[in-house]
């Protein structure tokens, strides 16, 4: 029987590990450093309230078949909720996802008048859009938009200027990245107008890191092994054709070692580099050294009362606060449990070692605090606990030119034998879950009789570079 290995426990792991064994295509043992799946898209419970790493939806554009997959194994435990939040814009609230009356009403006049002008301007000549964030965002949607939304934006959540990103992460990163699409993106909150699921997504009753606990549990009962709380000590490929992977892992002080013969990993590439030690190439490591994570702080403010506001989530794109979005997790669920308390959860870029990142609970509960007031926002009553957690490899960071160490590193992984790298760390990639669950379905259906099919892998590649963030 072929033996897989899987290094990490996140959708885009669990995903295939379901899909494996379901195919019945070899032994399959994950290992997750962590104790709990999902990744940065996992769940944890706190007082009573289910919180996520930030705030997730599962969108209405998954594939049908994962779809079908995820409601199968979730039953009446997966809501159809609408959507309901609001972005600040020149201190003015708007809602989210964009809605005709409301713009009329609420959208700074001089913003709009703005945005107009700028979209008259494309019509009669459109910039080159060049190569960086800034220059293919200003080519697309002009000056009004990118200045007061979009480059405030991107500085906050990546920490470098739009100039100095890449345009690849504007057409990754921005869905409505013309005014065309804007325009259809506006018009889709219109009765009659409205395509499938517009203005939905899909949540689960206990967060959304149950998503990945229903494929964990369901790739258990169909004979995976799946270890939490795991950590892989040292990677070591085969030498030859006749050997295998030996993977050396520890749990609860206990060391272990296997052979398998395939990997299949979703753990972010810098951190496979650095699993694999010596034996990894000098121009890779400082491939791995030249690409970058920004990482987050969430911070989670317990309030007594039974609800904030109405709204899903708040945005922040401007540079006058800390934060980038604010989510109330029992708006998702439409929870009523725990009565009287609710719970907010802050996302706040920052990098691993910066002072935000070493910042104390109580400093980050003050600073979400001060940034709540400042945008009208101030609290009901005061605070009774603040709790945080750290994501170390949030969103990678796509700095103009970073696709020559990237292109290093894709070669280097893609050359190992009998390994595959995917998922949303894997491939260093701006993806949703429903996009990592995808890969995942993928890279299990290219295993078959214990040979991996690279040549129907890199065709699948072409189509997951295609991708684009659902806001």
């Amino acid at each position: 029987m072929t033996r897989i290995a899987i290094l990490g426990g996140g959708p885009a792991g669990v995903g295939g590990a379901y899909k494996l064994r379901l195919g019945d295509k070899g032994d399959v043992v994950l290992f997750e450093r962590n104790a709990h799946f999902g990744g940065n898209s996992g769940s944890f419970e706190h007082a009573e309230h289910w919180l996520d790493f930030g705030s997730h939806r599962l969108h209405p554009a998954c594939d049908p078949m994962i779809l079908a997959d995820v409601k199968e194994l979730l039953g009446d435990d997966l809501l159809d909720r609408p959507r309901h939040g609001r972005i600040r814009l020149l201190g003015k609230w708007v809602h989210f996802p964009l809605k005709p009356a409301d713009l009329l009403l609420h959208l700074d006049k001089s913003f709009a008048i703005g945005s107009f002008a700028d979209a008259v301007k494309k019509m009669v000549a459109k910039p080159d859009e060049g190569t960086t964030f800034a220059s293919v965002l200003y080519a697309n949607l002009g000056k009004t938009i990118c200045e007061h939304f979009y480059f405030p934006y991107a500085v906050k959540l990546w920490g470098h200027p739009p100039e100095a990103l890449s345009g690849i992460q504007a057409r990754k990163r921005v869905s409505a990245a013309s005014f065309l699409k804007l325009v259809r993106k506006v018009l889709s909150a219109v009765p009659g107008l409205k395509p499938p699921g517009s203005g939905r997504f899909f949540y689960p009753r206990q967060g959304f890191g149950q998503i990945s606990a229903a494929y964990a549990e369901r790739a258990e009962a169909l004979g995976a092994d799946l270890r939490r709380e795991t950590k892989v000590t040292e990677l070591v490929p085969p030498a030859s054709d006749a050997e295998g992977w030996r993977i050396t892992s520890e749990r609860n002080g206990t060391t272990e070692a296997q052979e398998f013969d395939h990997v299949f990993s979703t753990i972010p590439l810098t951190v496979l580099v650095r699993a694999m030690g010596e034996r990894v190439a000098p121009e890779v490591v400082e491939a791995a050294r030249a690409i970058d994570y920004r990482a987050m702080i969430l911070i989670y403010l317990e309030l007594p009362v039974d609800q904030f506001t109405e709204y899903d989530a708040h945005y922040f794109p401007g540079a006058d606060v800390a934060i980038t979005r604010l989510s109330e997790p029992k708006n998702y669920a439409a929870r009523s449990v725990p009565r009287e308390r609710t719970m907010l959860c802050a996302e706040l870029p920052c990098m691993r070692g910066d002072a935000t990142w070493n910042a104390t609970d109580e400093e980050l509960g003050k600073l979400l605090v001060r940034d709540l007031e400042h945008s009208g926002l101030p609290l009901p009553a005061e605070p009774v606990g603040v709790t945080t957690r750290r994501l170390p490899q949030a969103y990678p960071i796509y700095l103009e030119g970073y696709e020559a160490p990237y292109s290093v590193l894709d070669a280097w992984s893609s050359s190992l034998p009998r390994f595959v790298s995917y998922g949303r760390q894997g491939l260093f990639a701006h993806d949703n879950t429903h996009h990592a669950l995808a890969m995942a379905y993928a890279a299990a259906d290219c295993l078959e009789d214990g040979r991996f099919d690279r040549e129907t892998w890199d065709r699948h590649r072409e189509r997951f570079a295609k991708h684009v963030v659902e806001d």
